[in-house]
């Protein structure tokens, strides 16, 4: 064999084996990507012998090994810039340096959307809660911020252009939220209007610009008196790392200009954190009036400064389903819903835990058939117990209406829900939550109604009691 081949292979070998080589002398890389990587596995547990130690290890292997995020960038680079092509399964490489978010291309596209009932159970379920919270004296608001390419589709690759219907999941949603009276800042409306762009081009949010005007389309809605930053005098600063970029490149990220204005906003963190991303943030800021509590996303990293600086205390929590104890722990006078485009599929999963109220029925009550709930189950919420089911298909509308009459005695309105099945979903489930003692020990007699004119309808009886946790 000659020289230069056996020279080819030992080259060739000793590349293949540097980041095994980097790993065994303590180089491990960190992932980019939003999730927990693989732990170390042990070659034996308390069963003994760890029979997938090889596929653990593997799994290991290819999530730690030396010069990971140099080769994942390397790679990123070759398909991106010379193919045009992303190679993170959630980024969508665009037009002159756009990245996109995967998750959002369904809703972009108009495929896969949620279903009539749905829309009328997610706009339902947040005029329950503005009509429970204002029973209690306190405001409510809605608002949706907007996906990128809801806003800046013109750079979505040409492969993308075909779209089924140009009426998505928001706009479909908003004569819903009408008929429910909900109190709704329209943010894409707002966005629409502006010239500007609002948005980074290799992040999935808006800019703090954008924040700063969704900031004050809420507030001005809610009719809060608050600082304006329209026309303020601002710095840019090119220091900005967007996520979808650091997905895509993280060792290559491309920095972009931030907006930073000149006169704020002021307030002060209640607690240390790390990133307006952690999971609670509680602030205050002087001189002004009022208590706040926001139930938010990723979208509000940018925006809680804005909001923070119009209310004397603030509360801010990314928790799923949203805690409607909180309002009273922090003794708020308003509460907001503000969540992304792209995860209204998931929030008709997950209504609020709140505590239901009584209805005073004095209408009629016949009863329509038998067998008509699935499901029935009890669980713990936090400090209430969650009652869920699902309403078979047969016996609902677009808009019905569903109530349960606990052991005869109260009836409450259900939040209606999209129910999570290993198939898919079922836009016919609900649930509501009621604290513990208003369920029997050895348990209630739970009677499900559907309303789809002026009366109730019993559909399903069956007794009901909260499972014990072997």
């Amino acid at each position: 064999m000659k020289k230069w081949k056996i020279f080819y292979i030992i080259c060739f070998f000793a590349v293949c084996l540097v980041p095994l080589a980097g790993l065994l002398l303590g180089q491990q890389e960190t992932s980019a990507e939003n999730r927990d990587l693989a732990e170390l596995p042990a070659l034996r547990t308390e069963e003994g012998l760890n029979r997938e130690w090889l596929s653990q290890m593997g799994d290991y292997f290819q999530e730690h090994f030396a010069f990971r995020n140099e080769l994942v960038t390397a790679n990123a680079l070759i398909q991106g810039k010379l193919l045009g092509v992303s190679t993170a399964s959630g980024v969508i490489q665009g037009t002159d340096g756009w990245l996109y978010y995967k998750d959002s291309l369904e809703d972009y596209q108009g495929t896969d959307l949620l279903s009539e009932r749905s829309l009328f159970n997610l706009a339902h379920t947040m005029g329950m809660t503005q009509r429970n919270l204002e029973a209690r004296g306190v405001k409510f608001l809605f608002a949706v911020a907007p996906n990128k390419n809801s806003l800046y589709g013109e750079h979505m690759p040409y492969y993308y252009d075909f779209k089924v219907t140009e009426e998505n999941n928001l706009k479909r949603l908003v004569s819903y939220l009408e008929a429910e009276n909900v109190t709704y800042a329209d943010l894409y409306g707002m966005f629409r209007e502006r010239e500007e762009v609002l948005y980074h081009m290799r992040d999935s949010h808006w800019n703090n610009q954008g924040a700063a005007l969704a900031a004050d389309k809420i507030l001005n809605v809610l009719g809060k008196e608050h600082l304006s930053y329209e026309g303020d005098s601002f710095t840019v600063r090119r220091d900005f790392s967007g996520d979808l970029d650091q997905m895509l490149y993280p060792k290559a990220m491309t920095p972009e200009d931030e907006i930073y204005f000149d006169s704020g906003p002021n307030f002060t963190y209640v607690e240390e954190v790390e990133s307006n991303f952690a999971p609670r943030v509680s602030t205050v800021s002087d001189g002004k009036t009022g208590s706040l509590v926001v139930y938010r996303d990723s979208f509000g990293n940018a925006l809680l400064p804005f909001l923070a600086d119009a209310y004397g205390a603030a509360y801010f929590s990314r928790g799923v389903p949203y805690q409607m104890t909180d309002v009273d722990t922090h003794q708020a006078d308003t509460v907001m819903i503000v969540r992304a485009e792209r995860f209204l599929p998931e929030m008709v999963q997950a209504p609020p835990a709140m505590e239901a109220l009584p209805v005073n029925w004095q209408g009629e009550i016949g009863e329509k058939a038998e067998g008509g709930a699935l499901d029935l189950a009890v669980k713990n919420q936090g400090l209430l117990k969650q009652i869920s089911g699902r309403i078979l298909p047969e016996y609902l509308q677009t808009d019905t209406e569903i109530y349960v009459r606990l052991d005869g005695n109260d009836i409450y309105e259900a939040f209606p829900m999209d129910a999570k099945l290993p198939e898919g979903t079922d836009d016919g489930g609900f649930c509501l939550y009621i604290p513990g003692e208003k369920l029997l020990p050895d348990g209630s007699l739970a009677e499900v109604f559907v309303k789809n004119g002026d009366a109730l309808e019993l559909i399903h009886k069956e007794i009901i009691k909260e499972e014990v946790q072997q």
